[in-house]
């Protein structure tokens, strides 16, 4: 990978020196790249009741491979890989990435027993470490910052129609259950191997946009180490971080344990229906509240820099109490309309927390800012979430059953919502000044 170029421009559309068509076309692919990054992550979620009775696991080996599994080699390759991508070619960092994890999980389809599927689900996580940091890095050298969180909810959008993807190929494939659930497996990773031939010949590497200041900064490029150290010294950098951290540990529980809950709860209910309500809820409800939440904190944001932080906070204090009366709700109908509503509020925090991780920091250490961002949530909620609900639920199926078991544990998951809500409005109060100081540094 040969060495990015710079130079030292304002961040404005008439500076990238691309067409806004390029420029919207670099954003939908990467978009695209991030929906296969949730389609490989959220594929063994949805086929989870069909792994558990195949291969005759309980709900702690489920929680193990949906979360921690997943999420630790994840996180810890995270930063190196940001390092480089602030280094090296972004480009060709996602178009490697994207084959590794597509390939992996094309392999968990070939699994036939705990162990296998375990170290496949590690070598997925392993290839998505280098898919967001230089994908978010390409993002903020082709959008000013004033528009970064309206550039950074569309990229967020992979993550709703992903997930629907994901919902839609299983119906597809599993033909109502009767289906090989590792047919679905291979049939979602092996086209992200294709898309990533596309990108990469497709896309060059941007030029670097910086600063007059971001540029000298860049000449003496700053260590790994020192690099975190520049981040953790900025407090709303580091509310935002948690605030996003602590919504999606339950964000992640929810989405890879949702089916089995409506699974036990109402067996009668056609899986194949169940799956096709989730898809369709997921790339309406989920993706227009991702896209609004960026849209509307970009225009809040004009005016109230507090924005970005409020607006996650408002969202989440209405769509919560919607979640809980989720697990409640007798009628399967009623149970699927509020989890609409929570989902379509759920999503709001996404563009403005991603958004801040970029304009933040400064601006040689973008894809590190990232990295150590996803570092934080990733371990906290990725591998937090799924693996405790799986390993409470399990350890209240002697004394509740296993329907009650994962509806009680899922009900705690209300307790980190809380948190994010506290941890956001309180980074509102500290907002403002930081963006000033981030100005004043050039990022």
């Amino acid at each position: 990978m040969s060495q990015s170029e710079t130079r030292s421009t304002p961040s404005s559309d008439a500076s990238t020196g691309v067409s806004n068509g390029y420029r919207n076309y670099v954003l939908f692919i990467l978009t695209l790249v991030y929906a296969f990054n949730f389609i490989d992550r959220q594929i063994i979620g949805i086929l989870s009741p069909f792994i558990k009775a195949d291969l005759g696991l309980d709900d702690a080996q489920l929680g193990y491979l949906k979360g921690i599994y997943f999420a630790l080699l994840y996180t810890l390759v995270g930063i190196p890989v940001a390092w480089l991508a602030d280094k090296y070619s972004r480009v060709n960092i996602i178009a490697v990435s994207l084959t590794l994890w597509s390939g992996f999980t094309a392999v968990s389809g070939l699994a036939t027993n705990y162990l296998q599927l375990a170290l496949a689900r590690i070598g997925v996580g392993i290839g998505e470490a280098g898919g967001s940091p230089p994908s978010h890095s390409i993002i903020s050298d082709l959008f000013p910052k004033e528009k970064r969180a309206g550039a950074l909810a569309i990229y967020s959008l992979g993550i709703p129609f992903g997930i629907m993807a994901a919902f839609f190929a299983s119906a597809f494939f599993l033909q109502g259950g009767s289906a090989d659930w590792r047919i679905v497996m291979i049939s979602v990773g092996l086209p992200g191997i294709a898309l990533a031939i596309i990108m990469k010949l497709t896309i060059k590497e941007p030029v670097r946009v910086h600063s007059v200041l971001a540029a000298a900064q860049q000449a003496a490029q700053p260590s790994m180490l020192h690099s975190v150290k520049v981040l953790l010294r900025i407090p709303s950098w580091w509310g935002m971080c948690l605030g996003i951290s602590f919504a999606s540990f339950g964000n992640y529980a929810i989405s890879t344990w949702i089916i089995d809950f409506y699974v036990r709860v109402h067996p009668d209910y056609p899986i194949q229906d169940l799956l096709i309500a989730f898809g369709v809820i997921n790339g309406t409800a989920y993706a227009l509240g991702v896209w609004l939440g960026g849209v509307l904190a970009d225009k809040w944001g004009r005016s109230d820099r507090r924005a970005y932080a409020l607006l996650p906070a408002i969202a989440l204090f209405i769509g919560v109490p919607a979640f809980y009366f989720t697990l409640q709700a007798e009628s399967v109908m009623w149970s699927l309309a509020l989890i609409t509503l929570f989902l379509f509020t759920s999503g709001s925090y996404l563009g403005p927390s991603f958004a801040m991780a970029q304009t933040l920091a400064p601006s040689n250490v973008r894809a590190m800012s990232t990295a150590l961002f996803f570092f934080v949530l990733n371990i906290i909620a990725l591998g937090g979430g799924p693996t405790l609900v799986g390993i409470l639920s399990q350890s209240l199926v002697p004394e509740l059953g296993e329907t009650q078991a994962l509806k009680v544990a899922l009900e705690y998951l209300v307790v980190m919502y809380v948190l994010s809500i506290g941890m956001f409005v309180w980074t509102s109060t500290r907002l403002k000044k930081d963006w000033e100081d981030a100005s004043a540094r050039g990022s």
